[in-house]
């Protein structure tokens, strides 16, 4: 079973076990008692189920959340995280600043993207994969080969 579907699941069992009570005619004070006996410490505040009461009489039964104010995070798009990664090896000691300014995002957009979508840190004023990448791994191997084999034949 997938995740989302598992949540899915949880969040009706959720909702039909607060829609039951609900039906029942049970005040908020009665759910909240009959909740808290049955979860203990992880019960709901007895508020969202003076919430919960008020949206059933409201005709509200979603288990989604309603849309929320707020900008979206509309900037990291596969689009951005190109030109950023584009632009940081053409310039590796390019600054999170200038990429913003030339992007037109934030800075913090800008940080967010290099270290968790890139996975990319600055070191030494540069900007460097945390981590290798297998064929990347394999040709630091190759040259350094090439590079002991030089050498000891260069000693003979």
């Amino acid at each position: 079973m997938s995740a989302a579907r598992a949540n899915s699941t949880t969040s009706r069992r959720k909702l039909s076990s607060r829609y039951f009570f609900f039906l029942q005619g049970k005040a908020p004070k009665e759910i909240h008692a009959i909740l808290k006996q049955a979860l203990g410490e992880n019960a709901p505040t007895y508020a969202t189920v003076k919430n919960w009461v008020a949206q059933f009489k409201r005709g509200d039964f979603s288990t989604c959340d309603a849309p929320r104010p707020g900008r979206p995070k509309i900037m990291t798009t596969p689009e951005i995280i190109d030109q950023i990664h584009e632009l940081i090896l053409e310039d590796r000691r390019i600054l999170s600043k200038s990429i913003a300014e030339q992007l037109g995002i934030s800075r913090e957009r800008v940080g967010s993207i290099i270290h968790e979508d890139l996975d990319i840190r600055k070191l030494s004023a540069k900007w460097v994969p945390k981590f290798l990448k297998v064929d990347q791994k394999r040709q630091q191997c190759q040259s350094s080969e090439q590079i002991l084999d030089f050498s000891a034949s260069a000693i003979q």
